[in-house]
């Protein structure tokens, strides 16, 4: 499919990342029950060790897609992230010949620090979750509206 066309929804397994410069947050989910959970956090700025861990967790969970959080500005409009993660997310697409989806993720690290604050995670303590948890964010916001990921 071109890039930018309107994904069907994938079948299974999925992955979602958070990329960020310094972290990667991972999420694991299911298409069938339309959940996501966290999963890890990468740490490390080595784009080798990055796609290293991200080929064994892929590996491990033998994805039919993933799923990486596009950032934008509130209103919609592109920032210096936005170039980033589209690289990123066709990277993926490249190495590892899966369907790569793009979505929004505006608001899913506020969203994060909310559920980690629930469960009696606060402050300085959330900075090594904060990650997996916007993942899960993502994949979950992608569960709710299929219709809202566009291929990378």
């Amino acid at each position: 499919m071109p890039d930018g066309m309107t994904a069907p929804a994938p079948s299974g397994t999925l992955l979602a990342f958070d990329f960020g410069t310094k972290r990667i947050g991972i999420a694991v989910g299911n298409s069938v029950s339309g959940t996501a959970q966290p999963l890890t956090t990468i740490n490390d700025e080595k784009n080798d060790t990055r796609f290293a861990v991200i080929a064994a967790l892929i590996k491990e969970w033998q994805p039919a897609a993933l799923v990486v959080g596009l950032p934008c500005n509130d209103d919609g409009t592109p920032h210096e992230m936005t170039a980033l993660c589209r690289r990123f997310a066709n990277r993926l697409k490249g190495r590892f010949d899966l369907p790569t989806l793009l979505v929004d993720e505006r608001y899913t690290s506020a969203a994060a620090s909310s559920v980690l604050d629930e469960e009696g995670i606060h402050g300085r303590k959330q900075k090594s979750l904060i990650d997996q948890y916007a993942a899960q964010q993502i994949l979950q916001a992608y569960f709710d509206e299929p219709s809202a990921g566009i291929y990378a």
